[in-house]
């Protein structure tokens, strides 16, 4: 089936209004295309098996060049939401094929109204790696990751999470966990695990500011790590992101 590139007010009315800017030179203007075309597939527009319509008829709806459109469709195939062929067209894959763990990928499927489901999938993810991960830090870091990790509690509680200095602190605690397991398959997970705190956090307080305050969760684990307990460690961490799925939950039933 081939549908019609969604117009960019449609866009941004099924993703109330989250998009960037399409015009702009060279590596903004073809970003600013994959933004859109990559949110209208995760929010399901366009569902797997779809085919846009081609570069000429999207470039000229949008006023763009047609290298433009395909540097995004690039993009787009990169991340696996799409494949392009010749005299077929490009046709959206299907959702096994998504590299749904890219940071981008993330921002995409949240700018607009997240999958209920996929949020499950990325807790469950979390659950999975973080406490492990707690357990493996609280054996193996030393003082600067421990500094890593004061400093950004110190962060988030000046700035609060309803910042993104605040946002970007809790990625900064979460990443230091990571990095002081001195495992190098589980630093590749850093930007995907920091991307679904982020986006997630951000989500649950669209409404309503969050429903309690989950810094203390986050001084549990560090008091944990610091005081090398791998067992505490592990179980402050599922506490941790357990809480947070009830906290996000409660955000998307609103």
């Amino acid at each position: 089936m081939v549908k019609e590139n969604p117009s960019l007010q449609n866009i941004e009315a099924e993703n109330g209004g989250a998009t960037k800017a399409v015009r702009g030179p060279g590596r903004r203007l073809h970003g600013a295309i994959a933004h859109k075309l990559g949110m209208a597939i995760l929010s399901g527009h366009y569902a797997p098996g779809d085919v846009l319509s081609g570069e000429v008829a999207f470039a000229e709806e949008l006023e763009v060049s047609r290298s433009a459109y395909r540097e995004a469709i690039q993009v787009l195939t990169a991340k696996g939401l799409v494949e392009s062929r010749p005299k077929a067209g490009t046709r959206v894959l299907p959702r096994n094929r998504w590299n749904l763990l890219d940071p981008e990928v993330l921002a995409w499927a949240f700018a607009g109204e997240p999958d209920i489901q996929f949020v499950r999938d990325l807790f469950e993810l979390r659950a999975i790696v973080e406490p492990a991960a707690a357990r493996l830090a609280a054996v193996r870091r030393d003082k600067d990751d421990l500094k890593i990790m004061k400093d950004a509690l110190s962060a988030m509680r000046r700035h609060t999470l309803a910042t993104e200095a605040g946002r970007a602190a809790d990625r900064d605690f979460h990443n230091a966990i990571l990095h002081a397991t001195r495992n190098d398959a589980l630093l590749v997970l850093t930007a995907s695990i920091g991307a679904a705190v982020n986006w997630t956090t951000q989500y649950k307080q669209r409404a309503r500011a969050l429903p309690r305050n989950p810094i203390p969760d986050h001084v549990r684990v560090y008091d944990a790590i610091a005081a090398g307990d791998p067992a505490a460690a592990a179980e402050a961490m599922g506490v941790l992101v357990d809480l947070a799925l009830e906290d996000t939950a409660s955000a998307m039933q609103r």
